[in-house]
């Protein structure tokens, strides 16, 4: 199960991967990069996903800017590094 304490460490740690298709999505959508990674800090897990694979998934709400936001992520803890997979 992916857990907030986790996900922040990875920020911190600088351990974050983005995918083409988080990427592709943040770019049509005006999202930053800074707006994922305070909704990974300070967001939200409302669904777990632990049976995804490779790595268990999480998405998670947070409130950038005064505006909702959900991002999917996913965390490896044998690397502690994070997965963004959509925003």
């Amino acid at each position: 199960m992916v857990r907030q304490e986790e996900l922040t460490a990875a920020v911190k740690n600088r351990a974050v991967e983005w995918s083409a298709h988080a990427l592709r999505r943040m770019l049509e959508r005006g999202i930053s990069r800074e707006a994922v990674l305070h909704v990974l800090c300070n967001g939200e897990v409302i669904e777990a996903y632990p049976d995804d694979r490779p790595f268990p998934s999480a998405l998670l709400f947070g409130i950038w800017v005064n505006k909702a936001l959900h991002v999917v992520a996913a965390y490896n803890p044998a690397e502690r590094k994070v997965f963004i997979i959509s925003a």
